[in-house]
């Protein structure tokens, strides 16, 4: 045990070199003269201590006087029972050499924040022993700002301009790290410029837990292993973009906690929550116990609610910040969550802020159907189409309402068991959710508008659901009919405001019904029906890039993936579901007509089924025949069991110029989430701004009465 002074520390910084070493030099005798200002800790909390330390399997040190350098040492050594009258302590294995002709000066006790001195006035040794009479009370010195922590099983990495060394954490606490590097292959610590600062990275478990930048504070050892102690230069990081409105943060109520391993120590631990919202929460922690790191990343975190429900999640710590009261308050960031798991935080958050806001809760079926006929979203016509499959309807709707699967998500606004407002996602591609329901009517005598409250949780909802790797969500798309001047006001408006269709595009389809029972027909020659390849898709992306500039091909062919990752169909599948799409190309000769998209799913997955027909991108309008169209998608259409499949064509004035009828027009919004924030930022804005005109008219509703 090195003791040292640190520019960091207050008194002086006692430092643990290596847990290896025997015996150490003592290089810092003016330690005593700290002594005379230092707290006395009487002989019962001093046998206490030491006795917590025999049961828990620790070590002191002895100070020892060599009488023939004149140089003192620290020993390693290991107590027995202590009685309160004396201490006996044993030799560690690797000091069975007799010190008898040492002068035994002091026994230290660290326990990584305080070190405590006990003067040794008598002494008696037995072989592998000695003792010695406990004094009325030792010295306590409080010597470092914050407690330090011994680091066990967590890699090393530090890289400056092409220099690398590697090793492990040695000891750590929230101002410094202490590691044992040696210089990669090829390389010398000649490389390492003490004055510049150096990027420290840990990991523990093969996981990265720690990369950040730090200055250098010492160092000692040779050219081939130095250990070095470093300091986190800044104290707050930044893991996402500012937002102009945050996310409210919520004190739940009854207390709750978090509890987990530390990622460099390995120990357990629980500290009480302070506040909460979707995107993160934060602790406070005491001065002398603090023992997080802005940068640091939890991998396995709980967030204990009330002491009844278990919400493990991945996290990072943010910020640390010194309040009055001699504590610390730590933000930590939420990184990861699975689905289910986040929408139980979101459940209790919105219930929180809203008492009628549900989220992902098991629903009572029979009042969703109530509320689905009720708000007019099953209308006649469209009833008139599923009401054959109502049995198989009901089913998929059992299962994603009631069985919670991971591929959906809902919000209700409820009162009295009673749905007055109901938002609903299902993951639609790979790496793409949609939302496939939206509906709200007025609750009998209240005065809050029921859409706003809903559109004003799914914001918070969304806060930290399309950040989540666990979620898989690139895009968020929506089919809407131009006519639907609600979902317009929001979604079509952003998309028209921002003006980068990369970033978030509308697209127009026709909708038109398509028989199922049709026979095949052959193609004309010259004219095939083939799986779609990497060529079509880049004559399929230079006309749609030309005609719109969106992000249709960006979903259907999603670049990013992981050979590992499990796919969409197989998501379903595993819950009882049926999701497919399969991609076909139409082509006379080489040249590409149109992309046909068969896109299978459960019946009523999408009450309109747009997830279960055929969606049509005609790359070449003036030279496809509809007979030759007509003719392809009929031999596609044996897969569906409906009667009817819909069809959707872009672009929808193809029809118009064919003279071919069909029913209605969707506008298919997409957003890319990279570009997430401002999306956000801007429907908080539009809401503010709605509220306040529903304000106003209330004011203006009331005075005229």
């Amino acid at each position: 045990m090195l003791i040292k002074k640190d520019p960091m520390a207050g008194n002086g910084e006692i430092t643990e070199s290596t847990e290896r070493e025997s015996h150490i030099l003592f290089r810092h005798q003016d330690l005593v003269k700290f002594l005379k200002s230092a707290n006395k800790i009487n002989r019962k909390n001093l046998t206490n201590t030491i006795n917590h330390i025999h049961f828990t399997g620790g070590r002191l040190w002895v100070h020892l006087k060599d009488p023939q350098y004149e140089e003192d040492i620290l020993v390693k050594v290991y107590p027995e029972p202590c009685t309160g009258e004396t201490i006996t302590c044993k030799w560690s294995e690797e000091n069975k050499t007799s010190f008898g002709h040492y002068r035994f000066l002091n026994l230290l006790i660290d326990d990584g924040m305080t070190a405590i001195l006990v003067p040794v006035k008598s002494l008696r040794i037995d072989g592998n022993y000695f003792s010695i009479n406990l004094p009325e009370a030792g010295q306590a010195l409080k010597n470092r700002q914050a407690r330090r922590y011994t680091s066990q099983g967590v890699t090393a990495e530090i890289t400056q301009s092409g220099f690398l060394a590697s090793g492990c954490l040695l000891n750590f606490s929230p101002f410094s790290f202490r590691v044992r590097v040696a210089p990669g292959h090829g390389g010398t610590f000649h490389w390492l410029n003490v004055d510049e600062p150096l990027v420290l990275r840990l990991y523990r478990d093969e996981k990265i837990i720690f990369s950040e930048s730090c200055r250098f504070i010492n160092q000692t050892g040779s050219m081939s292993v130095k250990e070095i102690v470093v300091a986190p230069i800044i104290d707050q990081i930044k893991r996402f973009r500012s937002r102009k409105i945050r996310s409210p943060r919520t004190r739940l109520a009854p207390s709750s906690s978090i509890t987990f391993e530390h990622p460099f120590s390995g120990k357990p631990m629980q500290l009480d929550l302070h506040d909460i919202s979707v995107t993160g929460f934060s602790i406070h922690e005491r001065e002398d116990e603090c023992a997080l790191v802005p940068g640091m990343i939890i991998n396995s975190i709980n967030i204990n609610y009330s002491g009844i429900l278990a919400m493990p999640c991945t996290a990072q710590v943010i910020y640390r910040r010194k309040e009055k009261g001699g504590v610390f308050r730590c933000g930590m960031a939420i990184l990861d969550m699975g689905i289910v798991t986040y929408g139980k935080l979101n459940n209790i958050l919105g219930n929180i802020l809203d008492s009628k806001i549900h989220v992902s809760e098991r629903i009572n079926m029979d009042v969703l159907w109530n509320f689905l006929f009720d708000s007019g979203f099953i209308y006649p016509k469209k009833y008139h189409f599923i009401q054959p499959y109502k049995d198989s309807i009901k089913e998929t709707y059992r299962k994603l309402y009631q069985e919670m699967p991971e591929i959906a998500a809902h919000m209700t606004y409820q009162e009295n068991g009673c749905i007055y407002g109901h938002v609903s996602m299902v993951k639609a591609y790979e790496r793409s959710w949609m939302v496939h329901h939206l509906a709200a009517k007025p609750v009998p005598g209240a005065r809050t508008r029921t859409g706003i409250s809903l559109l004003k949780q799914i914001i918070h909802y969304f806060e930290g659901f399309y950040r989540l790797p666990a979620y898989k969500m690139d895009y968020w798309i929506c089919y809407y009919r131009p006519s639907t001047r609600f979902m317009d006001l929001f979604f079509g408006d952003f998309a028209r405001h921002f003006r980068n269709p990369r970033a978030c595009s509308l697209d127009l389809f026709a909708y038109k019904d398509c028989s199922t029972a049709s026979s095949q027909e052959n193609l004309p020659d010259g004219w095939s029906l083939r799986e779609y390849s990497n060529s079509d898709f880049r004559e399929l992306d230079r006309f749609y890039r030309n005609r719109s500039g969106g992000l249709l091909p960006d979903i259907l062919y999603p670049q990013y993936s992981h050979s590992n990752d499990e796919t969409l169909e197989e998501t379903y599948k595993r819950y009882g579901l049926v999701r497919k799409m399969k991609i076909y190309s139409l082509v006379h000769g080489e040249k590409l007509k149109a992309v046909l998209v068969a896109n299978q799913s459960d019946l009523g997955l999408n009450m309109s089924e747009l997830l279960n027909g055929i969606k049509i991108i005609i790359t070449d309008p003036e030279y496809l025949p509809w007979d030759i169209l007509s003719s392809a998608v009929g031999n596609l259409t044996d897969i569906y069991e409906l009667e009817k499949i819909p069809l959707l064509v872009y672009p929808h004035s193809y029809l118009e110029n064919k003279n071919i009828p069909y029913e209605k027009q969707y506008i298919l919004f997409i957003m890319d989430m990279q570009y997430g924030k401002e999306l956000l930022d801007y429907l908080k804005g539009r809401l503010k701004t709605k509220i306040r005109f529903f304000i106003r008219f209330l004011i203006k509703r009331y005075f005229n009465k």
